[in-house]
């Protein structure tokens, strides 16, 4: 069947389906097999969901095929089956919906939750915000039903779209902040970090730096007690330093001084010895020695964007003190 044939049996289903849920909202139909009709309804809202995913895969594979054409021939397809892909997952995303609002009037709230995901995992690229909208729904379900750690990954999935469709930060960080509260009271530490880590990185990029090093001291001193995550500790620490001395050099050295006593092995560490000699720089208000530190550091350790962005940061606010004493 091609991506017509399917589209059109999809349309068919969603049709059939809102049939059943009139005829069981009418007076007879509630007297006469109104739940197995709302139950028959919700299967062919599912099945025309899946329907319409298929056709989308089928257009993304068509897609691939258009590649070998000519650029400009191949400009106007991908257009027409990139439009086609989005209509498709919102009439996915509908359908799923539909079943998850119909499963809530039946009070069953596993199936409700269970469409309201796929609606959202339908909705993702077509339409973020209903994504988020449907994401929620979920949520509320799962954590009226006690199941906090489903929860929590469905939080992680509305931060992801937050950060990489939306692209509004705050409001990502707010989701992987309910997440690791949901994974912390689930006993899921390991997952509770991970969402605080990335809380962390923007913080410290929006320039929040006392809520980037709570954090990075609070992962790390968790780490250095565990056999499996003890080397991650030093990553940590290293990170709390650069956020100290992205406000103040005497903080980032005593910082220092106390992950030393927390955790000797930090003192050996290539990370440790990077900060020392950019305090050692900075102290001297040597700009080249400083330079001279972090490309040494970056060609056995390549700088990431994170650390890139903290270290000029700092560099910028030692060329400021050189201007100053000029």
């Amino acid at each position: 069947m091609d991506n017509s044939g399917k589209e059109k049996e999809a349309m068919a289903l969603m049709a059939e389906a809102e049939k059943k849920v009139k005829s069981s909202q009418s007076f007879f139909g509630s007297l006469f097999g109104g739940s197995s009709k709302m139950e028959d309804a919700c299967d062919l809202y599912g099945r025309a969901a899946n329907m319409f995913k298929m056709a989308k895969n089928w257009s993304v594979e068509a897609c691939r095929l258009c590649m070998s054409v000519a650029h400009y021939i191949f400009i106007v397809i991908f257009i027409v089956i990139f439009a086609f892909c989005c209509m498709c997952l919102l009439a996915s995303g509908n359908a799923f919906s539909q079943a998850a609002l119909l499963y809530l009037q039946m009070q069953s709230k596993h199936d409700a939750a269970t469409n309201f995901v796929d609606a959202g995992n339908a909705f993702k690229k077509s339409d973020p915000q209903e994504a988020i909208n449907c994401l929620n729904r979920a949520i509320e379900i799962y954590t009226d039903m006690g199941r906090f750690t489903i929860a929590a990954k469905h939080h992680v999935t509305i931060a992801e779209i937050y950060e990489t469709e939306l692209v509004d930060i705050d409001k990502a960080i707010a989701h992987y902040e309910q997440a690791a509260d949901y994974y912390k009271g689930e006993e899921s530490t390991s997952s509770a970090n991970k969402c605080l880590l990335k809380v962390a990185t923007y913080a410290a990029q929006l320039e929040q730096y006392p809520k980037a090093i709570d954090i990075y001291e609070q992962v790390a001193t968790h780490a250095m007690d565990s056999a499996l995550l003890k080397y991650s500790a030093k990553d940590y620490f290293f990170k709390a330093a650069l956020c100290h001395f992205c406000v103040d050099m005497l903080n980032a050295k005593l910082a220092v001084q106390k992950y030393e006593e927390m955790f000797p092995a930090f003192s050996d560490s290539r990370e440790c010895k990077l900060v020392k000699k950019l305090l050692d720089a900075f102290e001297e208000q040597n700009l080249d020695a400083y330079t001279d530190a972090v490309k040494e550091y970056d060609t056995i350790s390549r700088l990431d964007q994170w650390l890139t962005t903290m270290l000029l940061r700092i560099k910028k606010s030692l060329q400021d003190d050189e201007s100053d004493l000029r």
